[in-house]
């Protein structure tokens, strides 16, 4: 028998001692966690093994500074904070670790991370794309590739047709715009409907107390906020307690299973997380993020991406045209994104209908008079609907 069959033969009776051992059976998934940087100190960090080492179907591997409590644990340690993520980069790259729970990582510019809460009205589980990062300089384009982030990290979790709603938000109707263009394409994309009368894509604040779609898109800045506001709202704010922390850095290139967690992140967010990342290391986010890519840019997501910028570089706004002689405006158009407002009004003065811009219950919308409101819809539905 050659030493090389006996070294495998060795490697699994091992393996086979430690589960009859434990009388636990583990998956061949092992998840880092960096323990050091959080505000509540490293006993936050020994809790959240607590917690989630008797239920866990993988192994945990701690990456920090020294510490008395790491017991049984397979433990790196490292000399300061700062080397933290060199040691986590390397164990991934090399395969020790499947993915790894970590705190303020700085992920490149077209990457951005994926939260995971749990809505206070019926205890379901949504995805919030995206939490952290920069996925593209243009909030409108972000918010698009952000649908794809959530979609991916929705279905690596085990959701096979995750729905998605869009926050009601600057650039909610320009993002609708985009994404049925896409779906139209042959993109498949579930779109969810608002608990709300009107039953729109667009999602309201009780849509997010509801959880009513699986994947809630918005922009990270705000998405950054409703994670803090989702994870300690019941805390007082200085310690988030609940959901699975900031999420996954997901974008179109090649990414390591990084999870991000708040230096305010308590023990049951911290467990929760390490949680997330299996969950995705067992789902094969890799795989799963190339195949959504590769299926959106079929479907033209880069062309309308472009078209976004281009349109951002010369607005309509920029022509001088003269406002029409003052009516009264009693007829409302909606669906106008409020980015969209100004560029509006100057497509309906051009060809003299006098228009104003206010502020609806559901949203922006265009004012006209009566006489020319099917005129308006008309030349509003052709340019922006």
């Amino acid at each position: 028998m050659s030493s090389s069959v006996k070294e495998v033969m060795s490697e699994i009776l091992v393996e086979m001692a430690e589960k009859l051992e434990s009388d636990r059976y583990y998956d061949d998934i092992k998840i880092g966690l960096t323990i050091d940087g959080s505000e509540h100190g490293s006993a936050v960090m020994k809790e959240a093994l607590r917690l989630i080492q008797n239920k866990a179907m993988f192994k945990i591997v701690l990456i920090g500074t020294k510490v008395d409590w790491a017991g049984n644990f397979e433990y790196y340690e490292t000399k300061c904070d700062a080397d933290n993520h060199q040691k986590m980069e390397e164990l991934l790259s090399n395969g020790t670790i499947q993915g790894c729970v970590t705190l303020h990582y700085n992920f490149p510019i077209g990457v951005s991370t994926v939260g995971r809460v749990i809505v206070p009205s019926t205890g379901k589980e949504m995805y919030i794309a995206t939490t952290t990062g920069t996925t593209s300089s243009n909030r409108i384009e972000a918010m698009v590739k952000n649908t794809v982030n959530g979609v991916i990290a929705a279905k690596t979790c085990g959701i096979k047709e995750p729905t998605v709603g869009i926050l009601n938000i600057d650039g909610a109707n320009s993002v609708e715009r985009v994404l049925k263009e896409l779906k139209t394409n042959g993109y498949d994309l579930t779109f969810s409907k608002s608990q709300r009368a009107d039953g729109t894509i667009t999602m309201r604040g009780n849509d997010l107390l509801m959880g009513t779609p699986d994947v809630m898109v918005c922009d990270s800045l705000t998405g950054n906020l409703l994670m803090k506001i989702f994870s300690a709202y019941q805390t007082g704010g200085n310690y988030e307690a609940v959901g699975y922390g900031y999420g996954p850095g997901i974008g179109d290139s090649e990414i390591q299973n990084v999870c991000i967690i708040s230096r305010a992140s308590g023990a049951p967010v911290i467990a929760n997380a390490l949680q997330y990342a299996y969950e995705l290391a067992k789902g094969h986010l890799k795989d799963v993020t190339k195949k959504e890519y590769t299926q959106a840019k079929k479907a033209q997501l880069l062309e309308l991406c472009d078209e976004l910028s281009q349109k951002q570089k010369n607005p309509i706004s920029e022509e001088q045209v003269s406002i029409p002689k003052k009516e009264i405006v009693t007829k409302e158009i909606s669906g106008i994104d409020v980015l969209d407002l100004d560029d509006a009004l100057i497509v309906l003065w051009k060809e003299n209908i006098y228009a104003e811009s206010g502020m609806g219950c559901t949203g922006p919308i265009i004012l006209v008079n009566e006489k020319n409101i099917e005129k308006a819809k008309t030349l509003l539905v052709k340019k922006y609907l």
